[in-house]
């Protein structure tokens, strides 16, 4: 670790860029390059020829050997492989390093190997990967610096042409947005605009716990989570650890992050404490969608490799440890266009921002139709755990607008004019040293799922874990549908500005039911949602249903975003993978509690009782009966931990063979509960059995000594 680093000259020494490409490429091949990236034009064989061979050249002057296509495969993960730029031995024995315009465009990886839901078949083996050139390439270097890897971006499709990925559709998604925007401002009078992009930021939370000891929890190691553990005398109940002084060792390992991301143009901008012990946020600035998504894998993997090189273990799990909060990722989204305009700033008068509006009820009446399709879109195994509690947005979807818009809304639906707009007013401290400040026009609130941040909206659903591509790639075709309906009408109008106030009058109105601002934790809200109409989706296995349904294929196909058959081969998938993660969480839980934890007990249990019979020997008048106590406390919950392991081995057993929807009920409603039970004498067990004696790290050593 540097001393001390300026970030302006370190800020993407690894990527190469716009700045590289102007630098290094012809002018011609240059603007060539740019119209493919801007306007979609095709790439000519010639020119990607010169920006391999360049790309290659400043590559091997990073110290790159080899190349590869980085493609984000439906596991969760990304999935890499290198190729040498070494090229066939001449004749001399000397050998050449070689980088061609077709093996930047085009990678041939198996594409049977990873989840295709049926789309392939195991002898089908034929895939394509192909250059995303809207999100740079760059280089990450070995931890000794001395060698690197040059990356590049692609998307990731089987030999029929379907997206095997989450970039493609992602790409797909954005090219609806862009040309459903854009015809929207067109009927503003926006003749200058000529794209309009999705601008999304991040904020990543994660767990830092000690390696060593993350070890020893075969749970963690297997799973990702702690599936036992009594929680610790103390937690996050005193609020001392969000947004408090981070620790030194800690601080040293954001330091290393920051410096990774920030050479692979990463902005890595915040970071903090989070409300749970041992829990911290990273968040970058806003970037193009996909780049941003490509950011955060990037950042995801930066935060486990540094950790491990400080002795620390990241968990990206969504709830690693119960009974303190869990961790997820805010996606904050809006529509930019080329020159600068941000679609959904209201300005300071959106009553009268006729603009602003419509696409603002184009937005609520997308969530409102597709709240199901947005709710999928962050369903993960361990969000089940999370979402829903009082330290996540409930599993209901429901739109945060804020006094101000709620207001002009109001307006809106009762009178059909909106005359004003609230004022934030001063905030006025009492303090005479202070100075006074103008408010923002509207509180925050952090209970809801899909809240109006000033100029973005921020849904907060999405694990940690989780890739965001899935719930911009919704945002973005359940808004350009709406948009596009809105066009559909208004381009048919005979008298414009009459037919636009209806429509937003009419959007607000059939879709005010989404609008929620009060207390999305609270009983009171569920009950109220239920009276509105609005699904409540309590688990991933209960979602994914909705991605086959006959309006939500129409749509897709509509804008070319999924088809049919990639639509039902992702809902097989996301069944596959609730039943995998399942499978290994409870036989990891048959294997620890019949290796680890009972013959922890029975040793408890057996020196308790040789205790016992020492002590009457010897008469002791220390002895109280205290000791019995505690042996038959400790063998009636020995005796519960076997009968539950036994039964969760029975139902384990009878998991049905078909894979899918099936299996995949069958793990949330038989297997999970039978976990749960298991886990129940267990934990209270570790609040008797010598600390000694017990077979893993409790949650006080994960959570505080780090």
């Amino acid at each position: 670790m540097s001393e001390w680093i300026s970030v302006a000259e370190i800020f993407g020494e690894n990527v190469f860029n716009d700045a590289v490409m102007q630098e290094r490429l012809p002018k011609k091949t240059y603007k060539e390059l740019k119209k493919t990236i801007e306007e979609g034009k095709e790439l000519q064989a010639a020119t990607a020829d010169v920006i391999a061979h360049e790309m290659k050249e400043w590559a091997i002057e990073k110290g790159a050997t080899h190349y590869s296509h980085w493609f984000q495969p439906l596991t969760g993960a990304t999935a890499e492989k290198h190729d040498s730029f070494i090229s066939a031995p001449k004749s001399d024995g000397k050998i050449l390093m070689e980088f061609s315009g077709k093996e930047l465009i085009k990678g041939e990886p198996d594409a049977s190997s990873f989840p295709s839901g049926g789309l392939r078949s195991t002898f089908e083996a034929r895939g394509y990967t192909a250059w995303d050139c809207t999100s740079p390439a760059f280089v990450k270097k070995s931890p000794d610096g001395k060698r690197s890897i040059l990356y590049i971006p692609t998307a990731f499709c089987s030999y029929t042409g379907e997206a095997l990925d989450q970039k493609t559709p992602l790409l797909r998604s954005m090219e609806a947005i862009n040309k459903q925007s854009i015809r929207l401002l067109r009927l503003f009078g926006n003749t200058t605009s000529q794209k309009v992009t999705p601008s999304v930021g991040v904020e990543q939370e994660y767990f830092l716990v000690d390696r060593e000891k993350y070890l020893k929890r075969k749970d963690l190691v297997f799973t990702g989570r702690t599936l036992f553990g009594a929680n610790p005398p103390k937690g996050q109940e005193l609020d001392d650890h969000y947004f408090g002084a981070i620790r030194e060792r800690i601080a040293a390992f954001m330091t290393d992050v920051n410096e990774e991301l920030w050479k692979m143009g990463v902005s890595a901008k915040t970071q903090h404490n989070e409300v749970a012990p041992g829990q911290h946020e990273l968040a970058p600035i806003y970037a193009q969608c996909n780049v941003a998504v490509d950011h955060n894998q990037l950042i995801m993997e930066t935060l486990k490799k540094v950790a491990y090189r400080h002795n620390l273990q990241c968990l990206l799990h969504e709830k690693p440890f119960e009974g303190v909060n869990g961790s997820g990722k805010h996606n904050n989204w809006s529509l930019v266009t080329d020159d600068g305009i941000n679609i959904l700033d209201p300005g300071k008068t959106p009553h009268d921002n006729i603009q602003f509006l419509l696409v603002l009820t184009c937005i609520l009446r997308a969530v409102d139709l597709h709240a199901d399709l947005l709710r999928e879109s962050a369903s993960d195994v361990g969000n089940d755990h999370r979402l829903g509690a009082n330290e996540a947005p409930p599993a209901i979807i429901s739109a945060y607008l804020g006094e101000q818009l709620e207001d002009v809304l109001a307006q809106l639906i009762d009178t059909g004019e909106a005359a004003h707009s609230l004022k934030g007013g001063k905030l006025h401290t009492g303090v005479s040293t202070l100075p006074d400040f103008a408010k923002d026009a509207t509180d925050r609130n952090r209970t809801s799922p899909f809240a109006f941040t000033g100029n973005k909206f921020e849904f907060r659903m999405v694990g940690s874990r989780d890739s965001v591509a899935a719930p911009n790639v919704v945002l973005n075709t359940i808004v350009a549908e709406s948009f596009s309906d809105a066009c559909d009408v208004l381009e048919k109008a005979e008298d414009f500005d009459l037919a636009v106030h209806d429509l937003i009058k009419e959007y607000a109105s059939k879709h005010q039911r989404i609008v929620f601002n009060g207390n999305g934790y609270s009983d009171e809200w569920v009950k109220e949602a239920e009276r509105r109409g609005l699904p409540n989706i309590k688990t991933m296995v209960e979602s994914v249903e909705c991605l086959t349904y006959d309006n939500t294929v129409e749509m897709f196909e509509k804008f070319d975003v999924f088809s049919r058959a990639e639509l039902e081969s992702r809902a097989e998938i996301k069944y596959e993978a609730y039943s995998k993660a399942i499978n290994i969480e409870a036989r990891s839980m048959i294997d620890i509690a019949s290796k680890h934890i009972i013959p922890a007990v029975i040793q408890y249990v057996t020196s308790l009782a040789n205790s016992i019979n020492q002590v009457k020997q010897a008469s002791a008048v220390a002895y109280t009966g205290v000791q019995e106590e505690l042996l038959v406390q400790s063998a009636d919950l020995l005796k519960d931990t076997k009968e539950a392991l036994r039964a969760l081995e029975t139902v384990v057993a009878e998991v049905p063979e078909t894979e899918g929807k099936e299996q995949a009920f069958f793990f949330m409603q038989k297997v999970v509960p039978a976990m749960e039970a298991l886990r129940k004498p267990v934990d209270e067990l570790e609040m008797i059995v010598n600390k000694n004696m017990w077979p893993m790290p409790s949650y006080g050593d994960l959570l505080f000594e780090v």
